[in-house]
């Protein structure tokens, strides 16, 4: 076992880090036109240093036509001009530095815009072209070509093909403004090791790969057809040897990307978003690949005792058996809100936020507020390291009723209007109570905030010692007191009560019963609730105990 303050000593900063996702264009907006951008975030890097996190991780901010929120690249060593400039990037990383905190950015190698420079030549080069062989192209079925390689399916809606004015048709997983690269060609791979240079010698101190599971795809033709199993919104899928998901040899790739991080000092690190199967998680963070890998499995978990104690149990012990932390997650920008997401039906279509029966679901907020801060105590006393979506330190809750005209994610559009998408997790933060955009911007935000943000702003919850935001402020300074070791030792499994024992001393007891629990016996450090009468533990509530 690494004790996880040697492992900060060693320079292994990450093993226990917790890390604070800022989604750029809804964090802070420095220039007044509604969207965030670089300046913002430069001028409230005080308040997450004084949040506690230990490093940041900014979503795309590379020039792009915002097909898919940045995630559709045009350019990976430039600054989108909406964000800012180079010279904010490097201001950015100064400051974050100067206050202690470490910056990750996100890496898209998966696929690029299609006005990216490669792209657009493929285009006008032609079928056999070298500029082709760069990105997918391939004939289509029927005596015409007129018909897709493969009936596979986009993950953002309709076909995951789309054929270009001379008869050929390209890949894209995603939306057809996002290309998917060839990941076999050399000049790809040269590439994107460039790109990650080009970055580490900016300072940067690693970097989340978006797809990181998709990278390599069997294209051996005669391409496989594979109806439904296609396709899953959460990029799960469990057809074995699937074509174009978690195969062998992508962590080819991640040994070479290992190599070009192991070259800098101090330590740089990288963070794989792959949506895999149990058990194959463990294969991206071998001590030769990648650092960390987010452990949705966690997310995922519904808010149920036997659940999580599983889930923790199977995620401790697959990184263990690679020598790897585990990194836990509750939220982010492509899923629902934990605060909104506890509280939901189990039989609701979070797509349409209708029941079965065809009605809005009626959710109770207080309830998954409560079971929200309660997770947070769970994942912040697990050893490894723990990742923020920004916003979830005030309590925000998923917004489903944006108004439709203001949708921007592509589910929105490529689903037929049917599913919304991704937009109710990105709204702008709340700073301040008062102003256009609640202290986002001078002027009124690219999304509408609820009116009840008000009252949950930054401002209004920092002198507050009952707020969330200062219930993570304490559970991270307490977080660093008690690190320990990355082992635990079970007190209790259920069948209401999850408790366990940090070598550190630490004990982490949640309630996830519909009645009163006993505390074992000790000095409560912090609860994410108030306690009952004789120190029980109400339901839905989690306490730590020395």
């Amino acid at each position: 076992m690494i004790d996880a303050g040697m492992a900060n000593q060693r320079g292994q900063w990450w093993r226990d880090a917790v890390i604070y996702q800022v989604y750029v264009r809804s964090f802070s907006d420095g220039t007044g036109d509604g969207v965030g951008d670089l300046p913002g975030i430069t001028r409230r890097l005080t308040q997450l240093a004084d949040l506690g996190v230990d490093a940041i991780w900014l979503t795309p901010f590379y020039p792009s036509p915002m097909a898919d929120g940045g995630y559709d690249v045009a350019d990976y060593r430039d600054v989108e001009p909406q964000f800012g400039t180079l010279a904010d990037f490097d201001d950015l990383i100064a400051r974050a530095h100067q206050l202690g905190l470490r910056v990750i950015v996100d890496i898209v190698p998966n696929h690029t815009s299609d006005r990216h420079a490669w792209f657009q030549a493929a285009l006008a080069a032609g079928p056999g072209s070298p500029e082709r062989a760069r990105y997918l192209f391939r004939d289509g079925r029927g005596p015409d070509g007129a018909q897709p390689p493969a009936d596979w399916m986009s993950n953002f809606g309709g076909p995951a093909w789309t054929r270009v004015a001379d008869g050929q048709w390209y890949l894209h997983l995603f939306t057809p403004e996002q290309p998917d690269l060839d990941w076999s060609h050399p000049q790809v791979r040269a590439e994107f090791e460039a790109i990650l240079r080009f970055w580490l010698d900016r300072e940067v101190d690693g970097f989340r790969i978006d797809v990181a599971h998709g990278l390599s795809k069997n294209l051996v033709e005669p391409l496989t057809d594979l109806g439904a199993a296609s396709v899953d919104k959460n990029l799960r899928y469990g057809l074995d040897d699937h074509p174009l998901w978690d195969r062998d040899d992508v962590h080819e790739i991640y040994r070479d990307w290992r190599k070009i991080l192991d070259e800098y000092s101090p330590p740089r690190i990288a963070v794989a978003e792959a949506w895999v199967a149990p058990g194959r998680l463990g294969r991206y963070v071998r001590g030769d690949e990648l650092h960390q890998a987010f452990n949705f499995q966690f997310l995922l978990t519904p808010w149920e005792c036997g659940a999580f104690t599983e889930v923790i149990d199977e995620s401790l012990a697959e990184s263990a058996e690679v020598g790897a932390a585990t990194t836990w997650v509750l939220s982010n920008h492509d899923v629902i809100r934990h605060a909104t997401r506890y509280a939901l039906p189990m039989q609701v279509d979070a797509a349409q936020w209708l029941l079965s029966d065809g009605t809005q679901p009626t959710i109770d907020a207080a309830l998954g507020l409560r079971r929200a801060r309660a997770a947070t105590l769970l994942m912040m006393a697990l050893p490894g390291s723990a990742y923020v979506y920004q916003g979830e330190e005030l309590g925000l809750f998923e917004v489903p009723d944006l108004p439709r005209e203001l949708l921007q994610d592509p589910t929105w559009h490529r689903s037929g209007h049917h599913d919304k998408g991704r937009d109710g997790c990105r709204v702008p933060i709340p700073w301040e109570p008062d102003g256009p955009s609640l202290g986002f911007g001078p002027g009124a935000p690219w999304l509408p905030q609820p009116q009840q943000w008000s009252a949950i702003s930054h401002a209004r919850q920092v002198d507050d010692p009952s707020s969330t935001l200062r219930l993570y402020s304490e559970a991270l300074r307490l977080r660093r007191q008690f690190a320990g070791d990355g082992s635990l030792r079970w007190i209790e499994k259920g069948p209401h009560v999850l408790a366990f024992q940090r070598e550190s001393g630490l004990a982490c007891v949640v309630n996830f019963g519909p009645d009163d629990a006993a505390l074992p016996a000790g000095e409560v450090l912090v609860a994410s609730g108030p306690l009952t009468g004789a120190g029980r533990l109400p339901a839905d509530t989690a306490a730590w105990i020395v």
